[in-house]
């Protein structure tokens, strides 16, 4: 059973940061593009940063790019998002997910059995 187990949420000021951590079991890790989706509430979902199974590319939302850093540890099955510089925008519940392209094209989890999330951690940016 794929697992995949979200923790480092929490409350900061904006300016601040967070490292976000993804624990994925079930699977082989190692071979699978990952991803981290967020949603704010009452709007869609949004995929912020993605990364292909040996580091080797990453992607980034226009609204997070330079401030968020998605990396990986194969070894330990371990997904990262650094989040610094954090906006009250940025105000939303993280997924960790497999797949490099997760949603579909109106903001909701692709219906393919290969897609698989969490069950988010909770990120609050006060002003």
């Amino acid at each position: 059973e794929v697992q995949l187990v979200e923790s480092g949420g929490g409350l900061v000021q904006a300016g601040g940061s967070l490292r976000l951590s993804c624990a994925a079991s079930g699977f082989t890790f190692e071979k699978s593009d990952m991803s981290w989706v967020r949603q704010v509430p009452g709007k869609v979902l949004e995929r912020v940063a993605a990364i292909t199974r040996e580091s080797s590319i990453t992607t980034y939302a226009t609204s997070v790019k330079g401030r968020f850093t998605i990396s990986r540890d194969n070894s330990n099955n371990m997904l990262y998002l650094q989040m610094d510089l954090l906006k009250p925008e940025d105000t939303a519940v993280y997924y960790c997910a497999t797949r490099w392209s997760p949603l579909d094209g109106d903001g909701n989890w692709e219906d393919l059995a290969s897609v698989h999330w969490g069950q988010g951690t909770r990120v609050t940016v006060s002003p």
